[in-house]
């Protein structure tokens, strides 16, 4: 029994290994991972500066992280999408441009509700 929960321990490890590797190559490249980033990094400041309430800190962080996670899934189809279609093709193209899509609503969601969380607090 000893065995098994090191056996599992050790593959936990080796799994947040894995996924900090993926953030490394996630923000090796100059990308849009920066410029949000960089927009994450501003709504924080604001937030902090402006006092914003729990929930509107809630609404803020869910906005970023929407934002983060659809621009690495984003990422991750068209590392795939690559490797299986090296070639131009048509669905695979189409493939990568509704993934990008799924980025920009989640921005324009996380724009959104930055105007709602900040723009009262400005005037």
């Amino acid at each position: 029994m000893e065995q098994g929960k090191g056996n599992y321990l050790v593959r936990t490890i080796r799994s947040f290994g894995f996924a900090f590797r993926g953030l490394g190559f996630f923000f090796s490249k100059p990308s849009n991972a920066w410029i949000h980033l960089v927009s994450a990094i501003l709504a924080c400041s604001a937030g902090f500066y402006l006092d914003i309430t729990k929930i509107e800190w809630i609404a803020i962080l869910f906005a970023i992280a929407l934002v983060f996670v659809s621009e690495m899934l984003n990422s991750a189809l068209e590392t795939t999408i690559d490797l299986i279609s090296p070639e131009f093709n048509e669905f695979a193209g189409r493939a990568k441009d509704i993934a990008a899509g799924a980025v920009l609503i989640a921005a324009l969601i996380a724009l959104i509700i930055g105007g709602l969380v900040f723009i009262p607090k400005l005037l």
